[in-house]
């Protein structure tokens, strides 16, 4: 892995496939399993902001659980934030989940539980022990993504642009090296996407990389970066130029 990479794949193939842990289970997957992505070869740098993009059933959410260890990897080398995924074991994964900021499309936020009470469901989960740093690390947050006033609301009392951005309040508790986001825009307007982008820009600017899937072409013209195109069981670095 290069020192300034926060993900690294190279040679490595991606199969969707059920099995457990262990090398027998490993050979019985690449054997049986789905072939979704061969040849990867993929470098992310600090604080660099990345778009996958490409047809639904590409691959772009399938690669995106091989990095948070959803989906093992089989084949190949491949690290991110320093825990190398072919040597990754089950209790390693939630060491290596509070190094990663996860920013699910359909939000999966406890919708009995207040804004507060999501992120201290969070902290807790991930060993927090200080009720005033967890406090403490719940405003900041929320600060950063412009909620501040919204601890004591419901989950449903926000628009759904403010709940996405109180998801990516909820992935950067941890200081994430890298936040990895499924189509963070898809379900919203416009104004809202624009937001939601904005706060991505700061974040990145902060240090932390963001590699996000979209079908949001507006987005690629506004926010120009590298692009990753998924096609035909492949992936290739596209241009995408600002629109003038």
């Amino acid at each position: 892995m290069e020192q300034n990479s926060v993900i690294s794949l190279r040679g490595v193939s991606i199969y969707h496939a059920d099995r457990g842990f262990g090398p027998k289970a490993e050979a019985r997957a690449i054997k049986e399993g789905e072939l979704v992505l061969a040849d990867v070869n993929l470098e992310v740098g600090r604080g660099e902001l990345v778009y996958l993009i490409g047809r639904v059933g590409s691959g772009k959410s399938t690669l995106l659980k091989t990095l948070y260890a959803e989906v093992s990897l089989l084949t190949g080398e491949g690290s991110v934030a320093g825990f190398d995924l072919r040597k990754l074991r089950r209790k390693d994964i939630p060491h290596l989940r509070r190094k990663i900021g996860i920013v699910f499309q359909d939000y999966q936020l406890l919708n009995d539980r207040n804004v507060f009470q999501n992120l201290y469901f969070v902290m807790k989960a991930t060993g927090w022990k200080n009720e005033t740093d967890m406090r403490r690390r719940a405003d900041e947050v929320m600060k950063l993504v412009g909620l501040e006033n919204k601890l004591h609301k419901m989950p449903f009392e926000l628009s759904g642009g403010e709940q996405q951005r109180l998801v990516i309040a909820r992935a950067l508790l941890n200081n994430p090296e890298v936040v990895l986001a499924d189509e963070p825009t898809g379900n919203l307007d416009p104004v809202s996407a624009e937001g939601i982008m904005q706060l991505f820009q700061k974040i990145v600017e902060g240090g932390c990389s963001v590699v996000m899937s979209t079908h949001n072409t507006n987005i690629l013209e506004d926010y120009p970066s590298r692009a990753i195109l998924f096609s035909g069981g492949h992936i290739k670095e596209v241009q995408i130029a600002a629109e003038e």
